[in-house]
This record gives structure tokens, sequence and C-alpha cells, in this order.
């Protein structure tokens, strides 16, 4: 289909979904967009070879950004520069468009998500034994979002063994399976990617959502599930080539539905637990009692809250959810019983889904950075009252430590200030004992450690970015490796065993 028979196909849905013609002027910014857009981002916005263009999956670019992004284009990408093809209104007419919700709500269910499927090469093809010498369960994988690329890194070395490029806006967390073989990411966007670490490749891609939330791989390797903003879904997949299994419609009893916060695997249950934005509930999908074949998963176990819980953590026993609502009170959920245990008033915005836990006094604490508020608060897992608040430099976003370091590592990510500084949290003494700063000037966020805790890496978040190795127990620095704005890189050895000082 050419490209003006493409604009007048797409002027006709318009004047049929909005029930009049659009104004001359949006007529003139949609065959802009059809003519030099619709190839890459999809006629209707959902996406193609480039990313979708839709409010809510571009909540990482800022409107001045995108102006200088569709007249400079965008390095090491497919993006290319229209400002010498454009005039500067059209321009501003285009990023206007893209931050307009769509007229019609778009469908992307079970058949969407199926016609989507791309099998780059069947895993049963595929060497079992790596291609290259490196200790397997101390690899890194390092998401780099200036140019949308994952680089996997030896973490004995500290050298790049391959880099690759990723769909755009990878969000959630990369996940693995429990061998540690595959990494399996989330984009914005909602593909899902299933790549070989041994083999070093992509082997099979697809899109779950449009806008999604993250994924999470269940304990035993045989699913994933996907929680979407949009639509308002969970999907559950199979992980050995990524073919849909089912897409379980998010809504209360009334109908209401919801996007979904976030999914995580709670392995010692063999299940998913998912907290949900818009409905008081959480839910719990088992996949305890399907069978290698299965290909349904059971009606979802519903305990209703009294409050929303925006994201959670669960307690080591994996026996109860703490989780945060909108108003910063803390929620601890039984998942046996679905009963609310405790409360706990937390300030400003508690990112609970960056916690940690460590032992503390002979009791298990839990820790939490703060999305608003310069503090860290320490909880008794036990009685569920707060131990402590630390002071901190301003609001934060990741907190990292490991069973092998006395410390656990801080950043002012969402700092008006100091945004350039880690900071070292003692966890006997529960203070502030030492104040990093990777790069003066530059944003430093999202550390992580090797297998043994000996070595924590911090990133440089900025696209002329890096990795900053540091001894974890000297504090001094050991090595730079430049990376393009890496946004967070995860060791394959504490993810798969769960450590105490990681998100899981």
């Amino acid at each position: 289909m050419n490209a003006a028979l493409i604009s007048r196909v797409f002027l006709g849905l318009v004047v049929g979904v909005m029930g009049a013609p659009a104004s001359r002027a949006e007529t003139d910014t949609q065959q802009v967009y059809q003519t030099h857009c619709a190839s890459c981002h999809g006629v209707d916005r959902l996406g193609g070879a480039g990313p979708a263009l839709l409010p809510g999956n571009l909540e990482r670019l800022r409107r001045p950004d995108a102006l200088k992004t569709i007249a400079q284009g965008r390095q090491a990408t497919q993006m290319p520069a229209f400002g010498a093809l454009l005039s500067s209104q059209e321009i501003s007419a285009l990023a206007e468009m893209i931050y307009t919700p769509l007229a019609k709500t778009p469908t992307w269910g079970m058949d969407e998500i199926r016609a989507s499927r791309i099998e780059h090469v069947k895993a049963a093809s595929l060497p079992n034994k790596p291609v290259f010498k490196a200790d397997l369960l101390n690899l890194f994988v390092v998401v780099e979002i200036g140019d949308h690329h994952a680089t996997i890194l030896d973490g004995d070395k500290f050298e790049a063994i391959a880099r690759f490029p990723t769909r755009y806006a990878l969000h959630g967390g990369p996940k693995f399976s429990p061998d540690g073989r595959y990494v399996y990411f989330a984009s914005r966007d909602g593909w899902i990617a299933k790549y070989d670490i041994w083999n070093l490749t992509l082997v099979a891609e697809i899109r779950a959502g449009i806008n999604a939330r993250n994924l999470a791989v269940s304990s035993d390797g045989r699913f994933a599930m996907v929680a979407n903003n949009f639509p308002h879904t969970l999907v559950a997949l199979d992980t050995r080539d990524l073919s849909p299994i089912r897409v379980i419609d998010v809504k209360d009893d009334s109908g209401k539905s919801s996007r979904v916060s976030a999914v995580y695997d709670a392995g010692p249950r063999k299940s998913f637990v998912a907290a949900l934005k818009d409905i008081p509930e959480v839910w719990e999908l088992s996949y305890a009692e399907i069978s290698p074949q299965g290909s349904e998963f059971a009606a979802p176990r519903r305990i209703k809250l009294d409050d929303y819980l925006d994201d959670f953590f669960f307690d080591p026993s994996y026996e109860h959810v703490f989780g945060s609502s909108r108003g910063g009170q803390g929620r601890v959920v039984n998942l046996n019983s679905g009963v609310k245990v405790a409360a706990v008033d937390l300030p400003g915005l508690p990112h609970l889904g960056s916690g940690i836990t460590w032992n503390y006094q002979g009791m298990p604490v839990m820790a939490t950075p703060n999305l608003k508020d310069g503090v860290v608060s320490v909880i008794d897992m036990g009685s569920w009252k707060i131990i402590k608040q630390v002071p901190t430099l301003g609001p934060g976003f990741f907190m990292r430590s490991h069973e092998n370091t006395p410390y656990a590592w801080v950043d002012v990510f969402n700092g008006q200030k100091n945004r350039d500084v880690i900071q070292i949290l003692d966890k006997k003494t529960l203070e502030i004992v030492k104040e990093l700063k990777p790069v003066p000037g530059k944003v430093a966020a999202h550390t992580e450690f090797t297998r043994d805790g000996k070595y924590a890496l911090v990133s440089v978040w900025e696209n002329d970015g890096e990795l900053v190795v540091y001894n974890a127990s000297t504090l001094e620095v050991v090595k730079r490796i430049k990376m393009n704005k890496p946004s967070g890189k995860y060791n394959v050895f504490n993810k798969i065993t769960r450590s105490e000082g990681t998100s899981h």
C-alpha cells in the first residue's frame, strides 16, 4: 500500500471514529505522519519497527526531547532526522499529535498477540553449551537505554562479551531462567524478548501488550507473566518459544478494569502475584498444578484490600506482601489468609519494589528508598514496626546490597541536587558512613554486585556514561567501563538465587 493510499485510509478511519471530519490542520498533520512516520511507527501509532507513539508509551521522552528527536533523529537507531524535510510548524504539530490519546481504543487480544510473535531461531537447535569462556553465573546483563542496546559483561574480567540491540525503552528489569541461560526483556511497548546468553542469540519476540509494566518468570522456568498498563490484562506465555497461553482481563466484580502495577514470581508458592493500580486487590495466579503440556491458568485468587497498592515487596518467607498505597502508608497482607495484618506509616512515596532485606540484631529487616523524601525506612519484618528513618541527601530510586558486604548503597536519583552521589549505609549501625561521587556532576544510580559481593558496579546515567567498578570493601574505584546511559545491570547469580541485596 503506497503512502497516499495509507493516508486516505487513515483519514477515513478518523472520520468514522470522530463522527466528523478532522480540521484542516489535523488533516495536514495526519498526512505528514502517514508519509514520514507510519512505515516504522504504524498507521495507528501502535508501533512497528519503531516504538508506539502514544502518551503512555512516551513517559520517558519529554516534549522538548521529542521535538529534538524528530528534527535531528536519534544516533545508533533507525530514527532519521526530518529537520531538512519538515518545517518547524510541522514538527511541532507531530509532537502534539503523538502526545494526544487515540480517538478509539485499540484492541490487543490473543489474536493480535499470537500474530506478533517472531521466532528468530528454534531454541532446541542451539548448542547446549556456551560459545565463550567465563563464569556463567557471574555474568551481568547491562541495559543501555541511550541507544537501546544490552551488553553481556564478564563479571570477573569486567569486559564485554557481546553487545546487541534491544527494543525501545526496556522496563521493569530483565528476568532469567532458573539456570541463568536465558534472559527475558520487556519493553514499554509490550514487546517480550527471549535471548540465549550461552549462544549470544535472540531466540524469539512477542508483543504481549501495547504498554507493558513488567514481566516475571516462574521459578521452574516454564512460564512468563506480563503485566500490562494497556490493555488492562495479564498475559501468560510459554517460555519455550514465547507462544501465548492465556490473556487474563483484569476486572473487579463490577466489571471495572485496571492497569497492573507490577507482577512478580513468588517462587516458594509456585505462583505469580500481581498488584492492581485501579482496583484495591492483589491477585495470585498459581502454576503449581499446571502440567508440563498445560495450556491454561486457573482463575486468579483475588485478595480484596482497603486501598490500592502501587508496588510491593515479599518478605523472605513469601508469606507476606508489603505494599505501598498512594497515601504513603504501607500495607502488609498475609497471602495465606488473604488478610491485612499490619499498616506501616511511611513518609513520602516509598519505592518498595527496590527494597532489600538483611539480618539486623537478630531480626530480619527490610529497607526501602523513597521517591519523594530524603529518607531510607528500615522496618522490622517481625513486628512490622519502623526501626529507623535514615536521613539521606535527597529522594532516591535504587537501593542495593549483598549478603557478603556490610553496606547498602543508596542513590539520590530523584533529588533536585546531589544526583551524582551514592551514599553508603552501614547495615549494623544504620548510619550513612560515606558518600561516593563516581563522576562529579553526572547522575549516579543503580548499584549491583558481583556474585561473591566483592565488587559493586554503579551506573553513570548519561549518554556518555560508564559503569564504575568499586571494591566493595575499600570503596575504591577498580575500573571504568564506557557505556551509553546504562540504566541497570543485573548479575545472573544474584537474580536467580534471589539475593537478599537485590530486587526480585
